[in-house]
C-alpha cells in the first residue's frame, strides 16, 4: 500500500510549506514565526504541519536541510580534483561560500534564514554545525594547513580560515551599506567571480606571509 505522504499531492503540500517556511523563519526568526503564518503563506491547512513535520521545531530542522541540500545540488558541481594545487582548491572554496550566500538567482530567504540562525542560534544550530558547516570547515582546514606548510600550528590554521569566511560574509552582511558605498559592485555570477579572485588573492598574500614567518621561526630554532 502506497504512503500517503509520498504521493504527488503530498509531496507538493510539503514542500510548498518548507518554502513558505523558510521565508517565514528568515524574517521573524525561529522562536517569532507561528505555525499560522507559515501554512496562511503556503495555501495550507494548520493541521499540515503536524501531519508532515510533527512540530515547529523538526519543520524548521527540515528548512535547514533543504536549504544546505538546495546549495549544494545548485554549486557543488565542477569542483577541483582532492589533487589539484591548494590555490585552485582554496579559490573554489571560496566562490563556492559566495554563491551559496549572495546568488542573486537563489531565493533572499536561504541566506537570510543562514545569517538569523549564525546570530539568533536555536536548538538546530548544533545538528547543523555537526552534518553541513563542520564539514566544510574541515576542508578549509585542510586547504590552509597546506598552504601554511608543515610547521603550522592549529592557532594559525584557524585563524587563518577564519578570516578567510571573514571576507566572504563581509559582503553578505554589509551589502546595503557596500552597495551605497560602490555602486558597481555586483553580486551577479561575473561579480562573485571577481570577488572571489580577490579574496582568494588577498588571502593567499596572507598566508604566504604567515608561511614565511613559521619558516623563519623554524630555521632561528636550529
Amino acid at each position: 500500500m502506497q504512503n500517503p505522504k509520498s504521493n504527488s499531492a503530498s509531496c507538493e503540500t510539503r514542500l510548498k510549506l518548507i518554502e513558505a517556511a523558510g521565508e517565514v523563519f528568515a524574517d521573524s526568526g525561529f522562536h517569532n514565526a507561528t505555525i499560522r503564518q507559515i501554512c496562511e503563506r503556503a495555501g495550507a491547512n494548520v493541521a499540515a504541519v503536524n501531519y508532515h513535520f510533527r512540530d515547529k521545531a523538526e519543520l524548521y530542522d527540515a528548512v535547514l536541510q533543504y536549504s544546505h541540500c538546495a546549495a549544494e545540488a545548485a554549486f557543488a558541481a565542477n569542483q577541483p580534483p582532492a589533487d589539484a594545487p591548494p590555490e585552485e582548491r582554496l579559490q573554489a572554496f571560496i566562490r563556492l561560500t559566495l554563491l551559496r550566500i549572495l546568488d542573486e538567482g537563489r531565493p533572499t530567504w536561504h541566506g537570510k534564514l543562514m545569517t538569523r540562525e549564525m546570530t539568533e542560534p536555536s536548538a538546530a544550530l548544533d545538528k547543523l554545525v555537526q552534518e553541513a558547516i563542520k564539514p566544510r570547515f574541515k576542508k578549509l582546514s585542510g586547504i590552509v594547513a597546506e598552504l601554511l606548510g608543515p610547521g603550522a600550528d592549529q592557532f594559525t590554521i584557524e585563524k587563518c580560515y577564519n578570516s578567510v569566511i571573514a571576507q566572504c560574509v563581509f559582503y553578505h552582511h554589509c551589502k546595503p551599506l557596500l552597495q551605497r558605498l560602490e555602486p558597481d559592485l555586483s553580486y551577479d555570477r561575473e561579480g562573485i567571480e571577481t570577488l572571489a579572485q580577490h579574496i582568494t588573492r588577498f588571502s593567499l598574500v596572507a598566508i604566504r606571509g604567515f608561511r614565511s614567518e613559521l619558516q623563519t621561526t623554524a630555521v632561528a630554532a636550529v
